[in-house]
């Protein structure tokens, strides 16, 4: 069943009234005297909009800041009017859009549950049948009756998830909720997200986190100035969004000279993920094997000097650290020159998600940093449908930081019968 069409819309907004709800009264009074002036300057913040979701579908929405997703959240909530287009909403909407939204300060924990759900469609019954499940999963038993303008920014996100969460809309918008919050919170939040998609109901969910988003969604849309500009399978939006967003994505290289990052003895140069044919890269599938490469240059000869590459998934957990153990130079002093280096990655080690690379050059004997540069490229590893890998034919959720294809045995037995059994 289709619970949300949007189609054909549009959401402009107008920068001199943007600027002027700043402004003190003198200036606005002056403004009002003034002149008629030509057209103010407008910015377009949602550009022709249009895409549909059915019951049961948790959508991500991506895209950088200042894409338009969060505009696009508050009018399919009806907190903006779109300038033009068409939005159906069919069934009972929730959101949660910044946090503690809606909560009155001076009002307890119990009367904003009460206040805020109201206000989302239930009942005075429905509230007292869900109010114990919202307080437990909020967590805030002991400070229920107390205003919430003595709460944590914890406190209220956790508050205002639960009630949004457990109104049991038929379709919830979320937006970057696991942002803020401990890790346990968040794992609770991810849950509760996942069971909301199991019972039918409809999410978009807002996030920067592509593991999140990976976990979670059964398909993606992004937008990047305003404008719809990819939408389908999650993997397929990801590695678009990777393309447009800012930052060094597979590959970064450093000037020659003197300020590339390095010491009087060795410089980085240069380093990007790459293919077995020497493509570079800014998603791997983690089925393929892969290799990162780094290119630095030795001054100063005669230091023994250990490169090391690390991966660090986007919870800023290190994945694996490595260095050049297994070829002729590892231990040896240098000579100086050009060296680049590949550090090749086996299929089937890591799970999908995004991944930062920090290169780094030490030396022992004394200890000395010659660089260490952290997130210097990133890249996506998604997961394919190519190949053996370790999903196989299982469809749940699958964590952990690495995901390796591991050998297995089965020793099978048949069950035996007793022909001795008494007969009935």
């Amino acid at each position: 069943m289709k619970t949300i069409a949007v189609q054909g819309v549009s959401k402009e907004f107008l920068f001199t009234r943007q600027r002027l709800e700043s402004r003190n009264i003198r200036d606005l009074i002056h403004w009002r005297h003034q002149k008629p002036a030509s057209a103010a300057p407008t910015f377009l913040a949602l550009d022709e909009i249009n895409f549909e979701a059915h019951a049961g579908e948790v959508i991500g929405i991506l895209g950088r800041n200042g894409a338009g997703k969060s505009t696009l959240l508050k009018v399919l909530s009806r907190i903006l009017r779109p300038t033009k287009g068409r939005i159906e909403l069919n069934g009972r909407v929730g959101s949660l859009l910044e946090v503690g939204s809606g909560f009155h300060p001076e009002l307890t924990g119990r009367e904003n549950v009460f206040l805020n759900a109201a206000i989302l469609g239930m009942t005075k019954r429905e509230i007292y049948g869900k109010l114990d499940q919202i307080v437990d999963f909020a967590g805030i038993t002991t400070h229920l009756d107390e205003p919430v303008k003595t709460y944590s920014s914890g406190m209220y996100l956790r508050l205002a998830f639960a009630v949004a969460a457990h109104i049991e809309p038929e379709i919830l918008l979320i937006d970057e909720v696991l942002a803020v919050g401990d890790a346990e919170f968040q794992k609770k939040s991810m849950k509760r997200i996942e069971e909301i998609g199991t019972q039918r109901q409809t999410v978009l969910f807002v996030s920067h986190n592509m593991q999140a988003i990976m976990r979670l969604c059964s398909r993606a849309l992004l937008l990047d100035r305003g404008k719809v500009v990819a939408s389908g399978p999650v993997p397929d939006v990801v590695a678009a969004y990777l393309q447009i967003d800012g930052g060094h994505r597979g590959e970064r290289h450093y000037p020659d000279g003197p300020y590339a990052p390095g010491s009087h003895v060795a410089r980085l140069r240069g380093i990007r993920v790459r293919s077995c044919e020497g493509q570079t890269l800014s998603t791997v599938s983690i089925g393929e094997k892969f290799g990162i490469e780094m290119q630095f240059e030795v001054m100063s000869a005669g230091s023994t000097l250990y490169p090391t590459l690390s991966l660090y998934n986007e919870w800023g957990t290190e994945v694996f650290l490595s260095t050049d153990v297994t070829t002729e130079w590892h231990g040896r002093p240098r000579p100086a020159g050009w060296y680049t280096v590949t550090a090749w990655v086996p299929p089937n080690l890591l799970r999908e998600g995004l991944l930062n690379v920090t290169a780094a050059i030490y030396s022992f004997q004394p200890y000395f940093i010659h660089f260490k540069e952290s997130d210097v490229v990133s890249f996506q590893t998604v997961e394919s449908s190519d190949g053996i890998n370790a999903r196989g034919n299982f469809i749940g959720y699958i964590g952990g930081v690495v995901r390796p294809l591991l050998d297995w045995t089965v020793h099978y037995e048949a069950i035996r019968t007793d022909s001795r059994a008494p007969r009935e």
